[in-house]
């Protein structure tokens, strides 16, 4: 199986994790970027007021978003792009938490999808002092990007992603977490279908 995924990154407004402002998106198909894509998001009523601390880290501000569109007006588009690709991303319960966050407060279902965290892998593939998205970056050879911008941040994963497989000689992204020790998690109705399967049967 080809190494293929969609690696995405989200900055939020504030605090909440309902409060995406922006995503990166990052096509990778037999291990090579194919697509890439990004935009500004107006986070769902009541969790779209921009902290100063958060504008400071992104620099994105209020009057940014204030003609964007919606996150329930957006979410189709981020799934179109997925398709049926695993997703993938640095510290994923982050951007995981955002998207479902971001899907309930705009009061829709929330997206069947499956993921893999590009911090755990880093973790079992290079000896480093840190394992923050740009030193993990550096050490698979994508260096001096924008951190904390969402599209740039969303290549740095893909590029941890291709360089880990290389090096443990695996083309399949749920192997990759395997390997490293971790597996693939699931949000939306995937998670609730693996929450089935682990229960125990019941007797009658």
């Amino acid at each position: 199986m080809p190494l293929d995924f969609t690696a995405i990154d989200f900055e939020t407004a504030n605090n909440h994790a309902a409060s995406a402002c922006s995503v990166g998106l990052v096509k990778v198909a037999d291990g090579r970027v194919v697509d890439k894509t990004g935009w500004l998001i107006r986070p769902p009523m009541g969790f779209d007021h921009m902290l100063e601390w958060n504008t400071r880290i992104h620099g994105i501000t209020a009057a940014d978003i204030v003609d964007a569109s919606l996150w329930a007006d957006q979410l189709d588009a981020l799934l179109d792009f997925v398709a049926d690709d695993v997703l993938v991303a640095h510290n994923a319960g982050f951007d995981m938490g955002v998207l479902r966050a971001a899907t309930e407060a705009s009061g829709l279902e929330v997206p069947s999808l499956r993921y893999a965290c590009s911090l755990r892998v880093a973790r079992k593939t290079y000896h480093l002092d840190s394992y923050r998205l740009p030193v993990a970056a550096m050490a698979a050879g994508f260096e001096d990007f924008a951190h904390h911008d969402a599209l740039a941040d969303a290549e740095a994963c893909a590029a941890i992603m291709v360089h880990a497989a290389k090096r443990h000689d695996v083309d399949d992204v749920a192997e990759l977490a395997r390997i490293c020790g971790t597996q693939l998690g699931a949000i939306g109705p995937a998670a609730e279908a693996e929450a089935a399967d682990r229960r125990p049967a019941v007797l009658g």
